[in-house]
């Protein structure tokens, strides 16, 4: 093979692979009709058992002691919004929104998955589940949720964590789903580590 001909190789590939990366890069921007779309800033929990306490990743507590009696609390998500504009200014930043960019956000779905691949919800990961919150995102935005309901902890696998001390460590994927003032879906995807188990309880 001449020089030749493997430089004509090598350019090729390296056409392809910016192709290839192109349209991977593109996909945020593209991906549905609306004008705008949503940018997950920061995705934090707290547990029910102290819920004035958030990080980037939660301990899900299945069962708390109050006063002497086992209880069960929802786990708490707070998620920061950002809108974004799919179309550039003339000075390269995106352009100034209008309300009919604005996105509303008003629906959830949470699904747990674990890294080693068992994820068969009731057995391995709790069962995933949809739910409402309404906030609109003009700009910069914050709302909260539910992330681990309290019913969750009542149900296999969790429930028999109360008494085994075994840990069930996950990946909470929240997807947001929403649309623009003209009607236009919108969605956007957060994640974050959860551990469920019988961890000792806040004093």
């Amino acid at each position: 093979m001449t020089k030749a001909v493997w430089g004509a190789r090598i350019r090729l590939a390296g056409v392809l692979t910016l192709i290839v990366l192109s349209s991977s890069c593109g996909d945020l921007t593209r991906q549905g009709t609306a004008s705008s779309y949503l940018i997950v800033v920061t995705l934090e929990a707290a547990s029910g058992a102290n819920e004035g306490v958030f990080g980037n990743t939660l301990l899900s507590d299945v069962v708390t002691v109050v006063g002497g009696r086992a209880t069960f609390f929802n786990d708490l998500g707070r998620v920061n919004f950002r809108l974004g504009m799919k179309d550039p200014g003339s000075s390269g930043a995106p352009t100034t929104p209008t309300p009919a960019n604005w996105i509303t956000v008003d629906r959830y779905h949470v699904r747990f998955i674990r890294a080693d691949g068992r994820n068969t919800e009731g057995v391995d990961v709790p069962y995933a589940f949809d739910s409402a919150f309404t906030v609109t995102v003009s700009g910069d935005a914050q709302g909260g949720f539910t992330l681990v309901r309290h019913t969750a902890k009542l149900e296999a696998p969790l429930a028999a964590l109360a008494g085994n001390g075994l840990i069930i460590d996950t990946i909470a994927e929240i997807t947001f789903y929403g649309y623009d003032q003209t009607g236009r879906e919108v969605s956007a995807v957060g994640k974050i580590g959860v551990s469920f188990a019988n961890f000792g309880d806040p004093k």
